[in-house]
């Protein structure tokens, strides 16, 4: 379940002002959700490297890379790339965080496109045993694009798929102005407004980290450094 933009901001607002320690304006607030939002996803991937190096537990909800891998699991995606004609240079789609793997459909059959560098190509070349064919196609990943080898157009029907793991959408709170000049939430049913797409478990972690960039932005040392040890606390106490 995702996390209700409108909760987080009025939670944030709340501790900011119970202490008199200032305001954050809508549009503050959301540059600070869109970049904690992508912190914390990113760190689902180290995360995750460093629990499959750990040792595992048969105990059903308790096993920390499992759980981990559902935090972006539900953002895995396929999609056609997209190439200009005459060229088998394919563009990865807009919204890849995460290259996974690509591959292609020739009539019936699908194989995946091993991804290989700039030097194993030159050697592939060498000889005719070795060359790219329809069955076993290769590409050269570099600034966003792959570069198939054989080219997909001499083929009729076929499609470059990219298999990746996509960019959380950008929280947004929006918001219309009340009688007396008051921010009032314009709520996310109304398809402006956007709510955290990672999941609810990540919540407090959330606030916390918007609490640590709103000391920043109201020059307020103290809320920065109570919000960095709440969050050490809680890393801490999750690795425990």
């Amino acid at each position: 379940m995702a996390i209700n933009v409108n909760t987080v901001y009025t939670t944030v607002l709340s501790i900011l002002n119970k202490e008199q320690r200032g305001y954050l304006t809508p549009f503050e607030f959301n540059q600070v959700a869109t970049q904690v939002q992508l912190d914390i996803f990113e760190k689902f991937f180290q995360d995750y490297n460093q629990y499959i190096r750990m040792p595992q537990t048969d105990v059903e909800f308790a096993s920390r890379m499992d759980h981990t891998m559902e935090e972006f699991q539900i953002f895995e995606k396929s999609a056609n790339a997209s190439n200009a004609p005459t060229t088998n240079e394919y563009t990865q789609p807009t919204d890849l965080h995460r290259f996974g793997s690509a591959s292609w459909t020739v009539g019936t059959n699908s194989p995946p496109i091993e991804i290989i560098s700039n030097k194993v190509y030159n050697q592939i070349k060498l000889s005719d045993l070795t060359q790219p064919s329809k069955n076993l196609p290769v590409a050269k990943y570099n600034q966003n694009k792959l570069t198939v080898f054989p080219d997909p157009g001499v083929y009729a029907n076929t499609d470059v798929v990219f298999n990746y793991i996509r960019k959380p959408i950008d929280p947004v709170w929006n918001y219309t102005v009340g009688a007396v000049g008051q921010y009032v939430f314009d709520p996310v049913s109304n398809g402006v407004s956007k709510d955290f797409e990672i999941s609810d478990s990540q919540q407090t972690e959330v606030i916390l980290e918007i609490l640590k960039y709103s000391g920043v932005i109201v020059r307020d040392a103290e809320i920065t450094q109570a919000a960095s040890t709440l969050i050490a606390k809680e890393e801490n106490n999750s690795k425990q």
